[in-house]
């Protein structure tokens, strides 16, 4: 299992018929501090390129758009009351929905993690 990333910093891992989707540490950093995340609901599909959430800072108010497309079979409440999770751990407990896929190969052309990180380290 390897993270796959857009252009726009999302980061999606998929594991069998699930994909977690957040946001990069990159721009957690560009972000400044997250207060508020506002996440879409359980059963919404979304396309790749949708917008599946937006994230206020102290600073801006961001819009977080789905890597690929699916279905949201669950979302972490947990950032209701603490979006800081986000700043503190990007590609863990700061996670955002999970998908269901909708495409045969959902991580087409999507940036493997090394390219990545060689381009925004």
């Amino acid at each position: 299992m390897q993270r796959c990333y857009n252009q726009s910093h999302e980061w999606v891992l998929i594991n069998d018929d699930q994909a977690t989707v957040g946001l990069s540490r990159f721009a957690t950093d560009e972000i400044g501090e997250i207060i508020h995340v506002a996440l879409p609901q359980v059963g919404d599909t979304v396309q790749r390129g949708d917008r599946l959430a937006e994230i206020e800072s102290v600073k801006s108010v961001n819009e977080f758009y789905a890597p690929i497309a699916g279905t949201v079979t669950a979302i972490n409440e947990e950032l209701e009351q603490r979006p800081e999770l986000v700043n503190q751990d990007p590609l863990e407990a700061g996670w955002f929905v999970r998908l269901k896929p909708t495409e045969a190969d959902p991580t087409a052309g999507l940036l493997d993690e090394a390219t990545y990180l060689a381009n925004n380290g």
